[in-house]
């Protein structure tokens, strides 16, 4: 096991927060990466199950054979353990975990690179890295601006 990144939620320039024994550029040689989206978790199923049509979608758009495994932080399965688990048994050598959350709050800067720590310690020779949140990213701009435009009535617009 080894951390390859955690990067920094400033779009412009990720930076490289921490590092294992390799070096980072060549950590997809030769490998098969994975992407572990990482939601807070909840006691209501269907808020749970946004995570899991989010994962169908990032697989559907990345293509057969790409390894989307969903993961809840608490109080729901999968946990982050077993979300990792399932990405390795499907062959992955670096899990890419990205929390689908908006801002780098406790959770994504404390909780979560502890937990992965922990989940990925029980499978050796397997890299890991930590995406930044949705932050300000375009396409999350894009979708306030999609939303707060679908809740106007129909004759009314927020463009001049």
């Amino acid at each position: 096991m080894r951390c390859l990144a955690l990067l920094d939620s400033d779009e412009t320039e990720a930076q490289i927060l921490s590092m294992g024994d390799s070096d980072a550029d060549t950590r997809h040689a030769g490998g098969r990466a994975a992407i572990l989206l990482v939601d807070h978790g909840s006691r209501r199923a269907q808020a749970n199950a946004l995570l899991d049509r989010v994962v169908a979608l990032v697989k559907l758009r990345l293509g057969p054979g790409s390894i989307v495994e969903p993961a809840h932080m608490e109080i729901a399965d999968p946990t982050i353990g077993q979300g990792f688990t399932r990405c390795v048994q499907q062959g992955a050598t670096t899990v890419i975990v990205h929390p689908f959350m908006l801002a780098p709050g406790r959770h994504v800067t404390e909780d979560l690179p502890d937990l992965i720590a922990k989940a990925a310690k029980a499978h050796d020779g397997v890299a890991y890295a930590m995406a930044a949140p949705l932050g300000s990213h375009v396409g999350v701009i894009d979708a306030v601006v999609d939303r707060c435009q679908a809740a106007l009535p129909d004759d009314e617009s927020m463009k001049d």
